[in-house]
């Protein structure tokens, strides 16, 4: 068997992410401090974002949207004005906010850019990831770059086949084992699992342990060898 395409998740992989999310759901609370608790708050605003995942689909935009349908629902429809653009201008700055790679991600994707197709999968909005992307000086090193709505069976399935010989000679590399392992699996790839310290819950599921197609590595530094292994 021989690889022909590595694909690459962006947020939490390549850069940080979930922890400027985590930064600014402290922030909500601490707006919504005199309205309602911690725990209430978290779980209002995690229905709130399933509920919305169809309509605005991943990253800040919709996040930012659910915050402010949060915290309506939480005020009778009527929020302060004051939440309102406290909310507006968290979402302005995480928008902002500087790109930081990840440990060892230059050298990794260097040394895999030599031998192998890379090609980055991501979901997320349009613009924001485009933008990051640039931001990271990383994406010289990618031979193709596709921003999904969802990464499922299909997505991997159409990816692999436009960006190199198959799901079944590519491998794809993510931290969440919900979008970025199972279903490329189920599609015929082979898949490295890269833990990152925060994990939102939408993204949370068992690690498909004996799969030998799988692969969990300590941190991205391990993967050229690793995919050179499946040759």
């Amino acid at each position: 068997m021989r690889i022909t395409t590595v694909g690459l998740d962006a947020d939490d992989t390549l850069w940080h992410n979930e922890t400027i999310f985590r930064l600014t759901q402290d922030r909500f609370r601490a707006l919504m401090a005199e309205v309602a608790e911690p725990a209430v708050l978290d779980e209002r605003l995690a229905a709130v974002e399933r509920r919305n995942l169809a309509l605005y689909g991943y990253g800040v935009k919709g996040f930012t949207l659910s915050l402010i349908e949060t915290a309506m629902e939480l005020t009778g429809g009527d929020p302060p004005g004051r939440i309102i653009a406290d909310i507006l201008a968290a979402g302005r700055e995480m928008l902002a906010h500087p790109v930081e790679t990840l440990p060892g991600v230059d050298q990794a994707l260097a040394e895999l850019s030599q031998a192998w197709r890379l090609v980055l999968i991501t979901k997320g909005d349009l613009l924001h990831q485009e933008q990051k992307l640039a931001a990271s000086g990383l994406g010289d090193l990618f031979a193709a770059v596709e921003i999904v709505s969802e990464k499922d069976a299909a997505t991997y399935e159409r990816v692999f086949a436009r960006h190199g010989a198959g799901a079944e000679q590519a491998a794809m590399c993510g931290n969440s084992i919900r979008s970025d392992i199972l279903p490329a699996l189920q599609a015929g790839a082979f898949a490295a699992h890269i833990p990152y310290p925060l994990t939102w819950a939408h993204e949370m599921a068992d690690a498909p342990t004996g799969h030998p197609r799988f692969a969990e590595l300590k941190s991205i530094s391990e993967l050229p060898g690793w995919v050179a292994g499946l040759s």
